[in-house]
């Protein structure tokens, strides 16, 4: 689109907008922002806005929109939400005093992870602002902050899939980077709608040395300056609420990549996206927006040491114990607003009276909640004591300044207590003084001229006036008014008298507001002053409510106190899913134990669809979580040591952004779980193989298992419908069977929800079809090829094949002279189908030295072979198994033996 720079004022527009080319421009034009050519067009289109146009007789006409200056933060926000950055440019001079142009500058870019006015919907969420650069190949510092609240944390990570995860857990919108990080890396963060923004030079500041004093290494400090250099040249404000940069490890916490987090549905439903139906769900209730915050990084970052878990165990177990303290509390933390938040508002200036106000109600709570503690009477409880802070010297400032109910703005008065200035004071009497003589003077003009509805009024334009009606002004004594202004059905007059009083009154309104803004801005500086503490406090207050949550939710749900082992035993008694026991009610829930002592780290598990295997597997992962987090967890009773990491593969899922099948992605998440799990790692494989033929299925879940057993020795639930590997349990000497109880009952099938040792007898696949409403002719049908296939089974002769396999270096079984087994079923079940019904072969489980290097012949040289006979084992030689179905293999074996018995 062609561009008209022909004005003065076009040119300043084009020279700011050619310094911010990838953002909106809101360019201040009085009472407006305006957008001019492409910005106003697409500006237009997003947010719903009049297109006009500029220089109309021009050949070129300049697109144009605008919005009102007071609403312009609802606008920004939706430019934002959906990805934008929004660059606002003001008039930094009064237009009546400017010389030419008025000078414009832009103070402040807006962009996704900048953001800090979030709303009430975003008061219990972080919005970060990321920033990493590549130290070394495949090592990376990464450093993330919130604006809103000054929280800011760096570390060293190696990999770029550790970088995608960190990513994804903080649900970050926007990335800093310099020319360091690589091209595939960004192509692949933009797939992730993870704006990129660029930032090439590091400036130093006084933010930027304050941050960092406590970062010891060169990746991270180097990181930290390119966040903290775009935050400054981007916000153009004071910094002064940035808390000082922490080191953090990944490692040091319970390791959950993202796909794990998914899949346990920890703080977002898989179906709806909400918070709705997930842990954070069930544990939020916290009083406050801080605890809300904090709850949410406690979840994202469990505990693995074990004297930090026990601290905060203690302080729940206190809390629980005292019903009435912990009431108290609740209601004090009710009345606690969001002290991070305030803060930070305070630090760049944008705080109002109303917002200081609610600082100094939530700091006159600190000393009920102190006292509160103390009501406790534990010692768990010193170090939060003293670090309650009322900050009380901040509290009594604002109460002695600010009215009880100030107005929303600053700059227009009114927020200032009477009283408090004695210059102020004097402004105010000569503005109520005046007011009053200009009562007094209406009532004796109405008096004088016999109009009753004479009146004195006042605008910004013509200042105070007389207006009479048209229909009284031959009431009006000659010459008494000077005439100021005619209107369709009044006159407006003035005097000598009013005038005077007009520029005493005037002169005291002026002097009074800029004197209150002052006096403002001089009560900020302050209260800026104290932000350290006021953050001190505020992490305080967030732990207290988040550890209260945990009281509450653990009364509610009989929740218990979980023993935290040194061995690798886990015995979970009449353990639940908290979050599936919430929406059914604890009546309905079937409890189940969860028992792995240290000879046992696979649990084989079996049983039809729906019957709970997968809330099994959940519930135990959940239980881990919250156990770590500190919290007790849904149980009669539990054991369990501390896990370093948690890997799921459950549920079936495209990776549509890379163009991935479900197979490959579950091969992707099963392979990054048997590569970084450790001895000290939970393991949940949800019916690994299903997505690929039947017996590569199976092999690859065997194959999986035995690695698991053999190499990682990691605590393992893994569920299947691959019946054939139950015989696994005589040969793995780690891994023990159970299975879901279920019960035909007069033809239908009843799920019990009960974990019952051994395998299951069978998959009720019909059955479960028949529960998902199919035909019944439909059932029928299959209950006739069932029982067929099922007769044919049984007259073929078992075929046992055995293969030999090296044992794994390593493993118990490298000890041993004797190869490990493999086990492989002539017709296993379907894997993508329950109903597929097939004979289960016997297994070998044992070899002798010997049998090692052969495998076992189908046929024997003897008798000699009839042309049909002969026929048949050609084909059969030539026979594609891996590329057949059960059903196919099924029906070429029935022409064979229909050939046969000829």
């Amino acid at each position: 689109m062609t561009k008209t720079n022909t004005t003065p004022m076009m040119v300043q527009y084009q020279k700011i907008k050619d310094q911010y080319p990838d953002a909106f421009l809101f360019y201040r034009l009085g009472d407006f922002y305006e957008m001019f050519n492409e910005d106003a067009v697409k500006g237009s289109q997003l947010l719903e806005l009049t297109l006009t146009t500029r220089s109309h007789s021009a050949k070129n006409p300049i697109p144009m929109c605008g919005v009102p200056h007071k609403a312009v933060q609802s606008y920004i926000d939706i430019l934002v939400d959906q990805g934008y950055k929004v660059a606002i440019c003001e008039q930094m001079e009064d237009p009546k005093l400017a010389k030419g142009m008025v000078k414009r500058e832009v103070i402040q870019l807006v962009t996704p992870g900048t953001q800090t006015d979030t709303g009430a919907a975003g008061a219990k969420r972080n919005n970060y602002l990321t920033a990493l650069t590549m130290v070394a190949p495949d090592q990376y510092g990464f450093a993330y902050t919130d604006l809103s609240t000054g929280e800011l944390k760096a570390a060293e990570i190696n990999g770029q899939e550790a970088v995608l995860n960190e990513l994804m857990s903080l649900q970050t919108k926007e990335i800093v980077i310099d020319d360091s990080v690589a091209e595939d890396l960004q192509a692949t963060m933009k797939q992730l709608s993870v704006m990129i923004s660029k930032q090439l030079e590091i400036q130093t500041s006084s933010e930027l040395s304050y941050v960092e004093q406590d970062l010891t290494t060169a990746p991270l400090k180097q990181v930290v300056g390119l966040l903290v250099t775009y935050v400054t040249v981007t916000q153009k404000r004071s910094l002064a609420h940035l808390q000082r940069a922490v080191a953090y490890q990944p490692t040091a916490f319970l390791k959950m990549d993202h796909s794990s987090q998914t899949n346990l549905e920890i703080t977002q439903n898989l179906r709806t996206k909400k918070k709705s139906g997930t842990l954070l769900w069930l544990l939020d209730e916290t009083k406050t927006a801080m605890g809300g915050r904090l709850l949410k990084q406690w979840l994202d970052r469990p505990l693995i040491n074990r004297q930090q878990i026990e601290d905060r165990q203690a302080k729940v177990g206190t809390l629980l114990d005292h019903y009435f303290e912990r009431n108290s509390l609740q209601a004090e933390l009710v009345k606690v607003y969001d002290l991070e938040r305030l803060a930070g508002r305070v630090a760049f200036g944008s705080v109002n009276g109303r917002d200081l106000i609610q600082l100094q109600t939530s700091l006159e709570q600190v000393p009920q909640i102190q006292h509160t503690i103390e009501e406790l009477g534990d010692a768990v409880f010193d170090s939060m004591l003293t670090n309650l802070d009322p900050v009380s010297d901040v509290a009594d400032a604002i109460r002695a300044a600010i009215v009880p109910e100030p107005p929303l703005s600053v700059a227009d008065g009114g927020v200032i207590r009477d009283g408090f200035n004695a210059q102020l004071d004097e402004y105010r009497d000569a503005m109520r003084n005046g007011k009053t003589w200009l009562a007094e003077m209406e009532a004796h003009e109405r008096e004088v001229t016999g109009i009753n509805n004479l009146k004195i009024g006042y605008n910004h334009v013509f200042g105070y006036y007389i207006e009479v009606t048209k229909v009284n002004l031959d009431k009006l004594p000659a010459d008494r008014y000077e005439r100021k202004q005619t209107l369709a059905n009044a006159e407006r007059f003035s005097t000598p008298e009013l005038k005077e009083k007009e520029q005493l009154i005037l002169e005291a309104e002026e002097k009074s507001v800029a004197l209150e803004y002052q006096l403002f801005v001089d009560l900020r500086e302050q209260v800026k002053k104290a932000i350290t503490r006021l953050q001190k406090l505020a992490a305080t207050i967030a732990s207290l409510d988040v550890l209260q949550s945990f009281a509450v939710v653990s009364e509610d749900y009989h929740f218990v106190k979980p023993t935290l082992v040194k061995g690798h035993q886990l015995k979970i008694k009449q353990g639940r899913h908290p979050v599936v026991e919430k929406v059914l009610g604890r009546q309905s829930y079937v409890p189940n134990d969860v028992t792995m002592d240290d000879q046992t780290n696979i649990l084989l598990i079996t049983g039809p669809n729906m019957s709970g295997k997968s809330t099994y597997m959940r519930q135990l992962a959940l239980t881990v979580i919250m156990a770590q987090m500190g919290c007790f967890v849904p149980a009669e009773s539990a054991e369990m040591p501390i896990f370093d990491q948690i890997f799921t593969r459950i549920g079936a899922a495209d990776d549509l952004i890379s163009g991935q099948s479900t197979f490959m992605v579950e091969m992707q998440e099963a392979n990054h779980a048997l590569s970084q799990a450790t001895a000290n790692s939970l393991i949940l494989f949800d019916e690994i193989g299903r997505g690929t033929a039947t017996y590569d299925g199976m092999a690859l879940a065997q194959a999986i298992i035995e690695y698991v057993h053999n190499r990682v020795h990691a605590k393992t639930l893994f569920s299947t419908h691959y019946h054939e590997l139950t015989a696994l349990e005589t040969s793995l000497k780690q891994l023990r069977n159970v299975h879901v109880g279920a019960v035909e009952r007069d033809g239908d099938l009843v799920f019990l929800h009960q974990m019952q040792p051994g395998p299951a007898d069978k998959s009720y696949g019909i059955h479960v079809a028949k529960l998902a409403g199919m035909p019944d002719s439909l059932l029928q049908r299959a209950d006739v090829i069932l029982r067929g296939l099922e007769q044919e089974a049984k007259e073929k002769p078992a075929v046992a094949a055995v293969t030999s396999t090296a044992p794994v270096e390593g493993s118990p079984a490298a000890a041993k002279p004797v190869a490990e087994p493999t086990s492989v079923a002539a017709k296993p079940e379907s894997a993508a189908s329950e109903s597929t019904p097939v004979a289960e072969q016997p297994v070998a489980t044992e070899t002798s030295a010997a049998e090692t290097d052969q495998q076992l012949s189908l046929f024997t040289d003897e008798p000699e072979l009839n042309p049909a006979q002969a026929k048949v084992l050609a084909q059969l030689k030539d026979l594609n198994l891996m590329g057949m179905t059960p059903m196919a293999i099924m029906n070429q074996v029935y022409q064979w033996q229909q050939k046969l018995s000829k």
